[in-house]
């Protein structure tokens, strides 16, 4: 396939954190917001939630993009079966490391690609579990004001000082804690006609 039969690349999504890693694959691309609604649905589970969002915004900026071949990612934290997402505010941020002191979380971090045009459809769950240190108030209060992640799940930024809550991270795609399994997307862009080494040549 030579370089103008590429078909272009789009990420759907208007996070800073998931475009800088999709920065690391050195491919072209562009970004598109993919305007989801992003509430759950009643009885969904954390895992289904980032699967189902994940595809949304991919179809919903493959409808835009048809030609294009386009990457969805949504994360949600699992504490226990409950999801819990961004906490938009310091308050918020405050009671969910409150509650994930000393407990286990699941990161569920989904991945969809999609190329409308082709009818091109794949989807990938990468759950990471995190196993967070028991914090005192003083910690949370420290970090939040350092970091301020209210834009992430779980306020937990652990590609920054984040990482100082945490006791043990598992997982078998170490991007996905920070919003994209790049071995996982790198796997689905090939399947898709995008190959992020053979790009480079």
């Amino acid at each position: 396939m030579s370089i103008s039969d590429r078909p272009n690349l789009v990420l759907g999504s208007t996070s800073r954190y998931r475009r800088e890693l999709l920065e690391r694959l050195r491919l072209s691309f562009t970004v598109a917001s993919p305007e989801v609604d992003e509430t759950p649905q009643p009885g969904e589970t954390p895992a289904a939630l980032a699967v189902r969002l994940a595809l949304a915004k991919a179809q919903a900026v493959a409808a835009r993009f048809p030609d294009a071949v386009v990457i969805g990612s949504d994360q949600v934290a699992d504490l226990d079966g409950t999801p819990i997402g961004k906490p938009g505010t310091h308050e918020r941020a405050v009671d969910q490391l409150r509650a994930m002191s000393g407990r286990t979380v699941v990161f569920q971090t989904a991945v969809a690609v999609v190329r409308a045009s082709t009818g091109f459809v794949q989807q990938q769950l990468a759950p990471v579990r995190v196993r967070f240190r028991r914090l005192d108030d003083a910690e949370i209060e420290s970090y939040l004001h350092a970091e301020q992640p209210y834009d992430c799940a779980g306020s937990a930024k652990s590609e920054t000082l984040g990482i100082a809550l945490l006791e043990a991270i598992e997982s078998d795609d170490p991007t996905a804690l920070v919003g994209l399994p790049l071995i996982r997307t790198s796997a689905m862009l090939r399947a898709a006609g995008i190959d992020p080494l053979r790009a480079q040549a």
